[in-house]
Parts: structure tokens; sequence; C-alpha cells
């Protein structure tokens, strides 16, 4: 009797036990690749980084998944749905600021994002604001954020790799 309900955990519970392992492992934050997905706007690319973000403790989980969700806006159709994921996405974000205003990265996705979103939605209150917020504090972020932001300048109108000349370390 043993063994059967041994043999039965076995062949049914295990293998779920252990890809689900496995799945965490490979759902493990990485910045740089959330930066990356951001740059690069793949759809489905987007997809999985919302999953490896939703699975992710931070402070900063609802920044990265605004983030996200507005750029995924961008690539699909239909005007509804694109409005409907746009503004799930601001409010995400825009709570993240509220709830931690210090958050320079926070400021930058915002920026990011309202540098490219379309007139409609009326999101381009804060550009001024937010690049003065990422140019002043710009030595106090990870080296992988700086690089981040230097890499989004290349295609900015608002942000210039030049803002950040006399703070480089």
């Amino acid at each position: 009797m043993g063994y059967k309900i041994l043999l039965i955990f076995s062949l049914l519970v295990l293998p779920g036990l252990i890809q689900k392992s496995i799945a965490q492992q490979r759902l493990r934050f990485d910045k740089e690749a959330f930066y990356n997905v951001m740059a690069n706007g793949d759809i489905n690319a987007i997809d999985n980084e919302l999953i490896v973000v939703s699975g992710y403790a931070t402070t900063n989980k609802e920044g990265y998944e605004g983030a996200l969700l507005m750029k995924k806006a961008n690539l699909i159709s239909g005007p509804r749905k694109k409005l409907d994921l746009f503004k799930a996405g601001r409010i995400k974000l825009e709570t993240a600021i509220i709830n931690n205003p210090d958050n320079v990265e926070n400021h930058f996705l915002r920026l990011a994002t309202e540098e490219h979103a379309p007139k409609i939605v009326k999101y381009h209150a804060d550009i001024e604001a937010d690049k003065a917020i990422v140019i002043q504090n710009f030595n106090n972020l990870s080296p992988l954020v700086q690089h981040a932001i230097l890499d989004y300048c290349k295609n900015s109108k608002v942000l210039h790799a030049e803002d950040f000349n006399s703070l480089k370390r």
C-alpha cells in the first residue's frame, strides 16, 4: 500500500514541484532584462517580463508593471484596448510615485512614457519635473540604471547625454 502511494506521489506531485522550482528560477527579476524589454518593444517579451515582474516582491513592482503596461498599450491594436491598458499602467506608475516620491527610477520611467505617449491620453504634465529629478539624482542611481538612462538619451528629444556630462563620476 505504501509503495503505491509513493509511486502515485512521484508520478503526479513531484514533477509539478520540480517544474514550479524551475519556473521560479527562470522568473527571477533582472533589471537589465527589464530595460532591454522596455527599449526593444517586443510584445511577447513585454508579456513575459510582466509575468516576471508580477512575481517580484519589491516596493518598485508597481512602477515596473505600470511602465510595461503602457509600453504594451503602444503595441496592441484596438483603441479601447490601448486606452484601457494605458490607464491601468498609468495608475500603477502614478501610485508607485505617490507611495515613494523619492524613487528616481520611477520618475525616469514616467518621463520615458510621457515623452512617447499619444497626445490624446494627456500624459505629458511632468516631463520637465521628472527630467530635473533624473538629472539631479543621476549619480545616486545604480550603474545599470545610469546606463539605461544614457541609452534612452540616444533617441530622446527631452533627455540628452550632455545633461549628465558634468555629473559623471
